[in-house]
């Protein structure tokens, strides 16, 4: 099989890029930008509290558990209402 004449055997890097709506990279930007705060945020989160306001382990402890668990109650509350919505919806 041969290569056409002024094609590169191999595609640019950036070639499928091109194809790719600029709305689904500006969408991919700010959720790398908001990834990268909420990662930094919730790893000195703890080291605020203790430095900052003089929080104990134990009142950490215990902001972290109700994070853990507000986050799990909604992930089930969620999965229910989203499997609701799809038996009767039109979008099935």
């Amino acid at each position: 099989m041969s290569i056409p004449a002024g094609h590169d055997a191999k595609p640019s890097a950036f070639a499928g890029l091109r194809s790719v709506p600029r709305t689904v990279l500006a969408l991919g930007l700010v959720s790398l930008c908001m990834d990268t705060s909420t990662e930094l945020i919730h790893s000195l989160l703890p080291a605020f509290l203790v430095t900052v306001l003089g929080a104990n382990g134990l009142s950490i402890g215990i902001i972290e558990g109700v994070a853990e668990a507000t986050t799990s109650i909604t992930r089930i509350f969620s999965g229910a209402i989203s499997d609701w919505l799809g038996s009767e919806s039109c979008w099935s």
